[in-house]
């Protein structure tokens, strides 16, 4: 039996409240932790109707979740085993017809990290589950269809988790910022992404769109370990200058982009994204989080398991 705490022996203890008891002494940090967490969608999520300013936005927070990259690595890989099994209920439950699926959204200016992500959580995956594209410029046969008709060819399976390293996005974005197409038309398709996406959430898609935020200062750094080492030289352009220059326009066609495309059907979700660990650990607990909320189930047998089992302990 533990031996009694010195303050029990206070004559006047007993008088106290037995919670006050209790607490006595605890640390603050103790006492938030025993409050509900918010979850990650919640946090991360920009609501829908609303102004968007990424100024008013840290790259370096940790708005939710661990604060610091030793606790943050270790909860990423402890996410793996909950993500492995959602997974394969999920694809279990489409072979009995389920036609659920999600897709993941990367979105950031260059450097954020979208082919970082991929590696390090889509890695916990199973990949033979996951269809990933990855869109550069559009092809000659692509800007002869509309601009959603390369992104529904690689949409992913029933069954399927997708990712899409950058999509749809860019005729929003670069298109708005290198003037591509008339305003005209740039506008119009704001409207014509949320139906798209609406269309998506009804026929079974789970969209998480996810805008990975990095900051102007950490992009530069990041630009520039790409040049001190030559391994990451195939990783950098001189272009990554010229539209680094273009930083400020583009910080405003992904404030549109967020601002009119954050729908109750498809939110996105604003990842602060300078620290790379904490970067992984938020899009690993969004992909948990919406999986946990589809909650797929394994299949029932389709057949006799009694008899089936019979057979094969009958055999000589």
């Amino acid at each position: 039996m533990p031996k009694k705490e010195r303050h029990e022996k206070d004559p006047h203890e007993k008088d106290r409240p037995e919670k006050n008891r209790r607490g006595r002494g605890r640390p603050e940090q103790d006492r938030q932790q025993a409050r509900p967490q918010p979850s990650v969608r919640d946090s991360l999520r920009v609501p829908p109707g609303s102004r968007v300013s990424l100024a008013s936005y840290a790259a370096n927070a940790t708005p939710v979740g661990p604060q610091d990259k030793a606790t943050g690595a270790a909860a990423t890989a402890l996410l793996g085993g909950p993500l492995a099994d959602l997974q394969e209920r999920l694809y279990a439950a489409s072979t009995a017809g389920d036609r659920r699926r999600l897709l993941l959204v990367l979105q950031g200016m260059d450097t954020s990290g979208k082919g970082g992500t991929v590696k390090h959580v889509i890695g916990l995956f199973n990949p033979s589950g996951c269809r990933i594209r990855a869109f550069k410029a559009p092809t000659e046969e692509e800007r002869a269809h509309s601009f959603l008709w390369r992104i529904a060819k690689a949409l992913p399976e029933a069954g399927e988790i997708g990712i899409f390293d950058r999509s749809h996005y860019e005729d929003v974005l670069i298109g708005r910022v290198r003037s591509l197409a008339p305003l005209e038309e740039i506008e119009r398709r704001y409207e014509q992404i949320n139906t798209f996406e609406a269309s998506l959430a009804d026929s079974g898609v789970t969209v998480v769109k996810v805008f990975l935020h990095i900051s102007y200062e950490q992009q530069k750094r990041r630009l520039l370990e790409r040049l001190d080492n030559p391994d990451k030289h195939w990783k950098f352009s001189p272009g990554d200058i010229e539209e680094r220059a273009l930083w400020p326009a583009y910080q405003e066609a992904y404030e549109i982009a967020l601002a009119r495309c954050s729908t109750p059907a498809a939110p996105w979700y604003l990842v602060p994204a300078d620290r790379k660990w904490y970067r992984d650990w938020a899009v690993s607990s969004l992909l948990q989080e919406h999986l946990t909320a589809l909650d797929p189930r394994f299949p029932p047998a389709g057949f006799d398991v009694r008899e089936c089992r019979g057979r094969l302990l009958s055999e000589g």
